[in-house]
């Protein structure tokens, strides 16, 4: 039995799409590192303004949570 030939199939990304997406790819590994967090040295968030990384972070807020629950147990 022979195959049946199969018709040429169209790529579903056109080809200048994906070229724009494999370069601006490539502009991405291009730019400088993460900065290290102040308290433990890993890489922060790209949008981190405090120089955290997201654990110091969840911490901090956390220990915020905890001081403003003991204030007002306090009073």
């Amino acid at each position: 039995m022979k195959r049946k030939p199969t018709p040429a199939v169209e790529p579903i990304v056109p080809d200048q799409l994906l070229e724009q997406a494999l370069a601006a790819a490539e502009t991405d590994k291009r730019v400088a590192p993460h900065a290290k967090c102040v308290v433990c040295g890993s890489d922060t968030a790209p949008n981190s303004s405090e120089g955290l990384c997201w654990v110091c972070r969840r911490l901090k807020i956390s220990a915020w949570r905890d001081n403003d629950f003991q204030m007002g147990a306090q009073e």
